[in-house]
C-alpha cells in the first residue's frame, strides 16, 4: 500500500471536506471501533460497582478484619471465582491477578524460562510476548524459534511443534490476533502441548470474554490475559491462569506484603499469594467482576451473534470498495471481530486521522504493536488501519465506518 506525502494528502483533503459539507453534518457522536485496544463503552454496572467501592468502602483487601475490608476480601475471592468460571473452569486458586494483560505475559515467561532454555513461538505476537522473549535472549543466553506462518496468519500446528527441541521449555502463542482477528487453533496446540508435558502459554488478549477458554484446563496451559478488552473491566487490572503442576516452579518477579503469614519474611510458597504482593487495585477487581456478571447474564450465544454480525457486516462492506485492502484470513469463521485494511494513497495513520476528523470514526492504525504480522500480507511499510468493533457496535455504526472508508478511498482514487 502506497504511503501518500504531505502534498499529495493536502491535495486530497479539499475533496474530503467538501464530500462533508455536501453529503452530511458531521456526527456528534463518536463511533468507537478500537476495541480490540480497550473495550468502551463498559456496562453501567461496571462504573456503578467502581464508584460504589471508592465512595462507600475503600478498604485493603485482604489486610484487615472490620466489615468493610472483610467485604471488600469476599468481593476480590468472587471475582477470582467468576474469572475461574471464564477461563474454562480451573481451580480459582490458579487465578493470579496482576496489573494487565503484560504483565500476566511478563510473569509467565520470566517466572518459567532459565538460562539456555528453548522457546517456540511466532510471527504473529504482540511485543507483549516478542520483547520479553528478546530481553532473555539477550540477557540470560534463551533461544527463541520465531515460527512463520501464511497470508491468512493462522499458524501450522505441525509447523509449530517440528520446531520443539529437547532444550523447549515453553510455546508461546496468542488466541487470536490483535491484527488480523486470524483466531488460531490454540485447542490443539495445547493437547499435543500437554502430552509431552510441555507448558504451553496462551495470550487470550483478545479472545477472553468473547471465546471459552475450555483449553485452560489442561494440566500444562497457562492463559494471560488483561481486564479491560473483552472482560469489560477497567483499566489497570490483568488475570494470569496457572496450573496446579506449575505453580511451584514458576518463579514470582516481585516479593512483598500479601496480607498471609506476615510472620514470615519469606514469600508464601502457595497460589494465588505467591504472586501477588501488595495491595490489589480494588476498584478495577471489582469493576472486572461486574462486567464478567454482565456477560454471563448476556450469555455466550448472544456474544457470539453480536460480534458476528458486526465483522460481517465490516468485511463484506470493505470488500465492496475500490481501492481497499482488507487483511487475514478469507473465512470470516475463521477470526474474530476485527477489520484490518489499507486504502491505496494513504498511510494507515493517514485514513485514521481522516476518519476521526472528518466522520468521528475512531481506528487503530500502523504495528499494533505485533510488528512481525504485517511482513506476512506485505504491509510491513506502515502496518493496517483496524476496526475492532465491540458489544455495544451497532449495525448503523458499522455502516457509517464503511461509508467513511469509501469516501476515502475515492479521495484517494482521486490523488
Amino acid at each position: 500500500m502506497a504511503s501518500t506525502s504531505l502534498t499529495s494528502f493536502a491535495q486530497t483533503a479539499p475533496c474530503i471536506k467538501s464530500a462533508d459539507r455536501n453529503a452530511r453534518t458531521m456526527p456528534e457522536a463518536r463511533i468507537y471501533l478500537d476495541n480490540a485496544a480497550t473495550s468502551w463503552p463498559k456496562p453501567e454496572t461496571v462504573y456503578e460497582a467502581v464508584e460504589q467501592y471508592m465512595r462507600t468502602n475503600g478498604a485493603p483487601a485482604g489486610r484487615s478484619v472490620y466489615a468493610e475490608a472483610q467485604q471488600v476480601e469476599r468481593a476480590v475471592e468472587t471475582t477470582r471465582v467468576l474469572t475461574a468460571k471464564a477461563f474454562g473452569g480451573v481451580q480459582s486458586n490458579s487465578i493470579v491477578f496482576t496489573c494487565n494483560g503484560t504483565d500476566s505475559l511478563n510473569l509467565a515467561i520470566h517466572g518459567l524460562l532459565r538460562a539456555n532454555d528453548h522457546v517456540v513461538t511466532t510471527q504473529l505476537e504482540h511485543n507483549s510476548v516478542l520483547r520479553p522473549l528478546r530481553f532473555l535472549e539477550q540477557q540470560q543466553d534463551v533461544s527463541v524459534t520465531r515460527v512463520s506462518c501464511g497470508a491468512d496468519t493462522i499458524v501450522d500446528v505441525d509447523e509449530l511443534f517440528d520446531a520443539v527441541t529437547p532444550a523447549t521449555r515453553l510455546i508461546v502463542l496468542t488466541h487470536m490476533s490483535n491484527v488480523t482477528g486470524a483466531v488460531q487453533p490454540v485447542e490443539e496446540v495445547c493437547r499435543r502441548a500437554a502430552e509431552r508435558e510441555l507448558p504451553c502459554l496462551i495470550d487470550a488478549a483478545q479472545s477472553a470474554g468473547h471465546d471459552a477458554l475450555q483449553f485452560a484446563q489442561n494440566p500444562t496451559t497457562l492463559v494471560a490475559a488483561p481486564g479491560h478488552k473483552g472482560l469489560l473491566g477497567p483499566l489497570g487490572i490483568g488475570l494470569l491462569s496457572v496450573p496446579e503442576s506449575l505453580q511451584a516452579e514458576l518463579l514470582p518477579h516481585r516479593q512483598g506484603g500479601t496480607g498471609t503469614k506476615s510472620e514470615s519474611d519469606e514469600q508464601p510458597a502457595t497460589s494465588p499469594d505467591r504472586f501477588e504482593s501488595g495491595n490489589h487495585n480494588v476498584p478495577a477487581i471489582l469493576g472486572l467482576g461486574a462486567g464478567m456478571r454482565w456477560l454471563s447474564e448476556l450469555g455466550g450465544d448472544e456474544i457470539q451473534r453480536r460480534l458476528d454480525n458486526r465483522r460481517d457486516e465490516l468485511l463484506d462492506g470493505l470488500a465492496e470498495l475500490r481501492g481497499v485492502t482488507l487483511y487475514g484470513p478469507k473465512d470470516a469463521n475463521r477470526r474474530g471481530a476485527v477489520a484490518a485494511f489499507g486504502v491505496d494513497g494513504f498511510s494507515p495513520q493517514e485514513v485514521a486521522g481522516m476518519l476521526d476528523s472528518g466522520h468521528r470514526v475512531q481506528a487503530r492504525a500502523g504495528f499494533l504493536c505485533a510488528p512481525q504480522i504485517h511482513t506476512l500480507f506485505g504491509a510491513e511499510h506502515g502496518g493496517v488501519v483496524r476496526f475492532s468493533p465491540g458489544l455495544f457496535t451497532t449495525e448503523a455504526d458499522t455502516q457509517s465506518a464503511i461509508a467513511a472508508v469509501a469516501e476515502i478511498a475515492e479521495c484517494g482514487e482521486m490523488g
